[in-house]
This record gives C-alpha cells, structure tokens and sequence, in this order.
C-alpha cells in the first residue's frame, strides 16, 4: 500500500514536471485521471481542485465524476469536522473547570476551524446548485437528482451543526430529495444513502428521535421487501448501507427505550 502511494504520488510529480503547473490548462480527462490518482494518495485537498475545475468546464458530470466529486469533499469537509467536534469538546471542558485562558484559547481555534468548514461548505454548494441545473440532461436524471439534492442536504447539516445555517434548510433539501427518491427502487443504494441521512438529520439535528426511528425503519423494511429485485452490481453498497440503518436503529431504540424507563423511574421515584 505504501508503495502503491509512492508511486501515485511520482506519477503526480511528473505530470506536472513535464509542463502541466495550472489546473485550468488540463483536459477533462486529465482532471478526472488526476482526481483518481489524488485521491489513492490520500490528497483530497488536490482532488477537490481537480473536481472543481471538472465541474466549471463540463457543468455536468457523470455517475464516476460524481462520485469523485462527492469523495473528495467528503474528506476534506470530514477532516473539519473531527477537528471541530474534538476542539469544541476540549472547550467545553475548560468552560466545566472554569479555565478562562485555556477556554478563549480553545474558542478561538474552534472559530478559524468553522471559518474554514464554512468556507468548504458554501464552496460545494454553489457546484451542486450548478449541477443541479443540469440533472435533466444527464442519462438517469432521477438518480443524479436525489443524489444531489442528498449532496446538498448533507452540507447543509454540516453547517447547521456548527450554527451557521438554519437547520430548516438542511432538512428541505432532503425532503424534495425524498420525494423523487419514491420513483427509485427500494433498494437503490442512492436512495438507501439518501433514508440514512436523513435520519441522522432527524436525529441529531432536530432532535426528532421517533421521526428519525420511523424513517429509518421503512427504509429499512421497503428495502427488505424488495431484496430479490436487488441488482447484483449494487449488492455490496446496498446491504451495507441496510446495516447502517438498523445499526442506527438499535442504537436510537435502546436509547429511547433507556430515556422511558429514567423517565418513568423518576416518576415513580
């Protein structure tokens, strides 16, 4: 594997030595060659650039581009946020033993981390609105609709977590993205994808534990129903994803159930 990453990293190298040191001057298929070959050595910051400028020349993207786009972003946005949740909980436990100078130091670092998270967010929203735009002439435009109406729910939440949207919006984007999911098959691992998301929305977000059980549960349950429909090159994506919802739901249930019987202690109590 390291080797493997070596030699990616050489290949990059020498793309570049040999006259190619702008993004613009690459060739679409030399834009989707280097996001590949950025994202096996793991440098998501290089693969966001290449997607982008994919996105300002094509104006739309197919099924693996993407993909691309949405692995790229995934990690670059995801490095954020575990940055994010790991200083805010540092921050609040200085605030617990009344630390001042170690809570303001934590608090300002907090902030440069959710300035630079907002800034990835808002700039992947404005590609996806752009896509959007084009989702009619794309071969499956039902798929490459939910898939990113989901994108854009997804960032959305992202930043309704750190305060900087209203959490409304997150939650209208995966709506309108539910409805044209009803005209997938149950199974779709884009429509499963887009059921598990949702929930989390629910759940986390708005707190909603019932609504994010319900939705998750019928997912689950339509998908089950129609198993011997499933497609077998999306077997794989589609059972994992299943998993991820019940395990989601045996969580939320256990903790639900957990919350009615303290409830029910102290009142007898």
């Amino acid at each position: 594997m390291i080797m493997l990453k070596n030699m990616v990293k050489t290949q990059l190298l020498l793309l570049f030595l040999v006259g190619v040191t702008s993004v613009a001057a690459l060739s679409k298929s030399e834009l989707v060659d280097l996001a590949k070959l950025a994202e096996q050595a793991e440098r998501h910051e290089d693969m966001v650039e290449y997607m982008k400028e994919l996105v300002h020349l094509s104006g739309m993207l197919t099924d693996e581009q993407r993909n691309l786009l949405s692995v790229a972003y995934k990690n670059v946005v995801g490095q954020r946020r575990s940055a994010w949740r790991i200083t805010k909980s540092i921050e609040d436990r200085h605030q617990e033993k009344e630390e001042e100078e170690s809570e303001e130091l934590a608090s300002g670092y907090r902030k440069e981390i959710e300035k630079e998270l907002e800034a990835v967010c808002k700039e992947v929203l404005g590609l996806i609105s752009k896509l959007l735009g084009t989702v009619d002439s794309t071969v499956q435009p039902i798929e490459a609709k939910v898939f990113y109406l989901k994108m854009k729910g997804d960032y959305l939440r992202y930043l309704a977590e750190i305060g900087a949207t209203e959490k409304e919006e997150a939650g209208k984007s995966y709506e309108a993205a539910w409805k044209v999911a009803a005209e997938m098959p149950a199974t779709h691992p884009i429509r499963l994808g887009l059921a598990l998301n949702y929930s989390v929305y629910y759940y986390e977000i708005v707190n909603d534990a019932e609504k994010a059980c319900k939705l998750a549960k019928k997912a689950f349950d339509d998908a089950i129903e129609e198993m011997d429909n499933l497609k077998e090159d999306s077997y794989k994506d589609s059972t994992l994803i299943m998993q991820l919802l019940r395990d989601n739901l045996t969580l939320w249930t256990a903790e639900q159930e957990e919350e009615t019987g303290q409830q029910e202690f102290e009142e007898e109590f």
